[in-house]
Formats: structure tokens, C-alpha cells, sequence
């Protein structure tokens, strides 16, 4: 018997539980040259501004030990090029069935209200993905997400403005992930992606100076795996809230963990720079997981993890 796949995120269903991440996918056109964007559950868009933004300065990305630090700053086209050149794609995908969601960045809560109305006002978007955890900008991201009061104030600004699903992209760089996610859940939001990079940084042993030009940046990739999946389990034991799991997800197994875990589904970022084919190649495996365990819905994993049994 072939497994059912799908899942539920709020009132979206997913046809498969993968989502390529924010920032790893660009505006999805990018990859249609090298995989099957049908093979895929759904998206999520590169950050989006009201404004287009340069980015910051290079260097821009650093290989690390089992991951990767990136310094992006948000480039983007802003509202305007996104309209007129992205979103017409973006539909032809959402009506054959890939899930679109908009990633949407803001230096402010007034122009993130901005954002918001505009977005809804254009068709072919499933939901909208507010980022207040980029660690790359000097003003937004980070600073909106470590604060539960200043994520309850700006989440339902959002969720005011927005008749869309509302996603909530929150930071790990912060000393209570509950508290954060509980005033994202309060603020109206409809599911918590967790989670965004952690801050870090490269200096060159031999030249003495940052790898990279903002000094410091994101750091992705499997090494971070463990964060992410302690962070998810922490709010989902604790809130009923939708969890989009993700941080080094690179095989079916990771995916596997996430829903042990508490996740609805999971978004995969670096790996795709690793190997574009990691997507196919995780569906693949995943099917023959489910199999394999007998399982006949994803949906039977979730929240499942229990404690080890002693020896």
C-alpha cells in the first residue's frame, strides 16, 4: 500500500511534507533546470521587502564544519519586481499544487502591516511567512524576535492586516524559545516555522581578518539539527499550534525526527546547495521509510517520540 504523504498546516494541505526553505530556493524558477518543482510540497519565497535591498557587502557565504554561514542581508527585488516578474510563475505553480508561501522581511511594524495588505491583495499566494529572525540585518529580523512582547505586537499587527495564513519564522538565538513562540501563537499566527540560523562567525587563521564582510552570519546545515529538533519539541510539548521543523533536514530520517519530534512538516535549506537532487531523493526515501515501518499517514509520527528504554 502507498503511503499517504500529505499533511495539514493549519487549514493548508501539503501534498508532501517538503517545503524548500526561504532563501536556499529563490522565487523557484531558479531550480525549475534542475529539479521537478511537482515532486515537491511546497515553497517558500526568498525574503521579501517593500522595498528592493542590495543585500550586504561580500563575502557573503563561509563553509563550515557540517553547515554553512551566510551573510545574504535579505537581497531582493522589493514588492514592486516581485509583482510585475515572480509571481506569475509562482502561480502556475500554486495551481498544479505546490504550496506558495511568501517570506516577508520589514525594518518596521508599519511597513510590515504594509506588506501584508499588498501581498493579500495578489493571487496565487497561500500564505505569508513573517520573518523576525534573520540574524543578518541591522535593523528588523533578529532585533523583532527575541522580545515576546515586541513578536505578540507585530504578529498581530500582521495577522490584522492579512487575510492569508499567517506563518511565524522565529529565531534560536534567544533563551526561552517557548515564551517567544507563545507570544507568536497569541498574536494571531497559525503555525511557527522553527528554525531560522544561529548566529556565528569565521576568522581566517592566516590572513587574521572575518571570512565574512558583515562579520557575522547564519549558520545552517546539519549542525544545527539538534537545536532545531530540541526547540520544536520544546514548543509543540507545550503548544497545540502547527510547527514547520527545520535546520539540517538532508535525508528522509531528519524529516522522520522532526515529526517524532511535534512538526507538521519540515522545510529543507542548505542541503540544496549540497546536491539539488535532495528533495526527489528525500520523497523517495521517505516513501520507502513508510513502507518499510508500516506507516500508512505521516500524520502517525507526529509528536511520537517517547523516552529511551533502559537497559
Amino acid at each position: 500500500m502507498k503511503p499517504d504523504l500529505s499533511c495539514k498546516i493549519g487549514g493548508l494541505v501539503c501534498k508532501n511534507p517538503l517545503i524548500a526553505a526561504s532563501g536556499t530556493f529563490g522565487f523557484g524558477q531558479e531550480w525549475e533546470a534542475h529539479i521537478d518543482l511537482n515532486q515537491i510540497g511546497g515553497l517558500v519565497t526568498k525574503g521579501l521587502s517593500l522595498h528592493p535591498r542590495e543585500g550586504n557587502v561580500p563575502p557573503r557565504l563561509v563553509e563550515t564544519a557540517s553547515g554553512m554561514l551566510n551573510s545574504i542581508g535579505l537581497a531582493n527585488p522589493g514588492l514592486e519586481a516581485f509583482a510585475r516578474d515572480k509571481l506569475a510563475y509562482l502561480q502556475k505553480l500554486a495551481d498544479a499544487g505546490c504550496l506558495v508561501v511568501v517570506n516577508m522581511y520589514a525594518e518596521s511594524q508599519e511597513e510590515f502591516v504594509t506588506l501584508a495588505k499588498e501581498l493579500c491583495a495578489l493571487k496565487g499566494i497561500h500564505a505569508l511567512e513573517l520573518n523576525l529572525s534573520c540574524p543578518n540585518v541591522r535593523e528588523g529580523g533578529m532585533a523583532f524576535g527575541v522580545e515576546p512582547d515586541s513578536v505578540l505586537r507585530i504578529t498581530q499587527a500582521v495577522r490584522k492586516a492579512s487575510g492569508l495564513p499567517l506563518w511565524v519564522k522565529l529565531s534560536p538565538n534567544v533563551t526561552n524559545i517557548v515564551a517567544i513562540a507563545t507570544a507568536a501563537a497569541h498574536g494571531g499566527a497559525d503555525a511557527l516555522c522553527l528554525i531560522n540560523t544561529l548566529l556565528g562567525m569565521a576568522i581566517d587563521a592566516r590572513t587574521r581578518k572575518f571570512k565574512l564582510g558583515n562579520v557575522m552570519g547564519g549558520l545552517s546545515g546539519p549542525a544545527i539539527k539538534p537545536v532545531a529538533l530540541r526547540m520544536v519539541y520544546q514548543v509543540a510539548q507545550q503548544l497545540s499550534i502547527p510547527i514547520v521543523g527545520l535546520g539540517g533536514i538532508c535525508q528522509a530520517e531528519d524529516v522522520v525526527e522532526f515529526f517524532l519530534a511535534g512538526a507538521s512538516a519540515v522545510q529543507v535549506g542548505t542541503a540544496n546547495f549540497m546536491n539539488p537532487d535532495t528533495m526527489p531523493n528525500i520523497m523517495r526515501d521517505l516513501g520507502e521509510f513508510c513502507r518499510r515501518e508500516g506507516i500508512e499517514n505521516m500524520s502517525e509520527l507526529k509528536g511520537m517520540a517517547c523516552h529511551a528504554c533502559p537497559l
